[in-house]
């Protein structure tokens, strides 16, 4: 193993045992700098007039959930949700291990040793070998960067291999096109071929810790979270684009991460050491930390239009709306230096409600808290997977479906118990629409928004009036300081109350019809928490 920091070396010395032979240069832990001009010089990605690095992605702009598959052993027969992931069997993987190595034959690759996870006792040592020089600078901003001490004696436990090039043959690879991504949960290898959207990487180290830490008690959750000056911790679970990134960023409070954290006995923790936010229609006025960073060396923007002066083109979706930039977390002014946080006090369920029919905030039960999360409901945005280009009714379970091997009632179990012990308040937030649905209706302004979460998690919002919503059984504040009364009561909003009347059905019966899976899997008081489908007003 190389003693060095960072540099070219043998391959052997590199790859370790992974059996990758027969290879150009291996660039191991280079730095920014080296992998900019590695980027640049060879043709993967362009410099902006701000310093960042600019790389583009071709046809895959997002990711391609339909394209993961899981390795089907018998260590993961009866551990993985197999209803929610694709397999295939230890043959077929070893097949395309095998066309893996002989494709990199030959090829100057980079490779990158990271970690997982901000707790020492739940860190998992990751190497991340990639054939692009973007890539492997992405992932060294998103993951977190081992100091030189742990980098001399490096041993991974996790292994990712990343080869844009790669084209799979679904006749020879049991694949369902010529991309993949797949994961074998016993020997902890992630291949990932025909893409060369960078996201792969990051969801995949997170898709191996929402596999093992609940064996060890620990909830991995798809959240961000952020603490307060008096260690009062929230946590913010959604889906891309719901507002996960925005949201926790505020200068008020210190930033512990943006994406992906662990719950375990000493509180939160970081999985990752950057952010990887979306910056469509980003601006310096609505988001001036994320919007800062987008101006510094270091940071990657991915599938971002430049201007003939090189200045980034926030407005332009062209190319994508899920144009991203990749930033280490320190380039945040407030981030926290440990990434670790006290137990919540507060959890927010973030939705983008398409239906414009949930209110821009409502108080949670415990057992309406499952029965949500257990739920997912929100939109899928634009661009964040490939084929969707405008926003569309999904139910995620767990608010990262895609993201997780297990069954949803272990990570709900694990989240109820973990809210009981440590007497979490909990909310659900609508960034979605409101005066109508999607196409009439106009998006919650983010200034309300954050007045409503600003008084929700200083306590204030709980002293409020509440009225029962009559559709989904939860509480709704009547009045808040700061905000526009009108858009506490979706109803009221719109026009054509008849028409809000059944959109409610609507959007109750497909909570109802989705939750029939999980029936099962929980007790009478989750079952209960379900909405309640209101008869049409004579």
């Amino acid at each position: 193993m190389p003693k060095k920091e960072s540099g070219v070396f043998n391959p052997d010395q590199a790859i370790g045992t992974i059996g990758l032979e027969g290879l150009g240069e291996v660039r191991y832990n280079l730095g920014a700098a080296e992998l900019y001009e590695a980027a640049i010089r060879l043709g993967e990605a362009h410099l902006s007039a701000e310093g960042a690095l600019v790389a583009y992605t071709g046809q895959h702009t997002g990711r391609s959930p339909k394209d993961k598959f899981v390795v089907r052993d018998g260590n993961t027969e009866g551990k993985v949700w197999w209803d929610n992931n694709k397999a295939i069997s230890p043959e077929q993987f070893e097949t395309l291990f095998a066309d893996f190595k002989a494709l990199a034959k030959g090829k100057d690759l980079y490779v990158q040793d990271l970690e997982g996870g901000a707790d020492p006792a739940n860190v998992l040592p990751v190497r991340v070998i990639t054939e692009f020089a973007w890539h492997s600078l992405f992932i060294r901003n998103l993951l977190i960067r081992p100091d030189r001490a742990k980098l001399a004696t490096f041993v991974p436990k996790m292994t990712i291999i990343d080869l844009p090039s790669f084209r799979a043959d679904p006749a020879r690879h049991g694949t369902r096109s010529e991309t993949v991504i797949a994961v074998d949960l016993t020997r902890m290898i992630v291949l990932i071929g025909g893409s060369a959207y960078a996201g792969e990487m990051k969801k995949s180290v997170f898709t191996m810790l929402n596999y093992l830490l609940p064996e060890r008690g620990v909830m991995p959750m798809h959240c961000s979270a952020n603490v307060g000056p008096k260690g009062d911790s929230a946590v913010f679970f959604g889906l891309s684009g719901t507002g996960k990134t925005t949201l926790s960023a505020d200068p008020t409070r210190t930033l512990i991460g943006d994406d992906e954290h662990g719950w375990g006995k000493d509180g939160i923790f970081n999985f990752e050491g950057g952010c990887y936010a979306k910056t469509i229609r980003l601006s310096a006025e609505a988001e001036p930390e994320i919007f800062a960073t987008t101006r510094r060396f270091g940071t990657v923007l991915e599938n971002v239009v430049l201007d003939e002066k090189r200045v980034p083109d926030f407005d332009d979706g062209s190319l994508t709306e899920n144009t991203r930039c990749a930033y280490p977390l320190d380039f945040i002014p407030n981030a926290s230096e440990t990434g670790r946080a006290p137990h919540p006090k507060n959890i927010i369920m973030l939705t983008a409600d398409a239906f414009g029919v949930m209110p821009p905030i409502a108080r949670l039960t415990p057992a309406q808290a499952m029965y949500h999360f257990l739920s997912g409901y929100t939109a899928k945005v634009a661009g964040t997977e490939r084929g969707v280009t405008e926003p569309e009714a999904t139910f995620s379970t767990c608010f990262g479906a895609p993201f997780m091997p297990r069954h949803p009632s272990e990570y709900g179990n694990l989240l109820r118990e973990l809210i009981a012990e440590h007497n979490v308040d909990c909310w659900l937030v609508n960034t979605g629409w409101t005066g109508g649905a999607y196409g009439t209706g106009r998006r919650m302004p983010i200034k309300a928004t954050r007045a409503l979460l600003a008084a929700a998690l200083n306590g204030s919002l709980k002293n409020a009036e509440f009225r029962t919503d009559p559709n989904f059984g939860f509480e709704v504040p009547v009045s808040v300081p700061d905000v526009d009364g009108s858009i506490l009561d979706p109803r009221s909003t719109w026009a054509d109350k008849a028409a809000y009347d059944r959109q409610a059905r609507k959007l109750v019966g497909m909570f109802i019809d989705n939750f029939g899976k999980f029936e099962s899997h929980v007790d009478q008081a989750v079952r209960g928490a379900a909405p309640r489908v209101q008869e049409a007003a004579e």
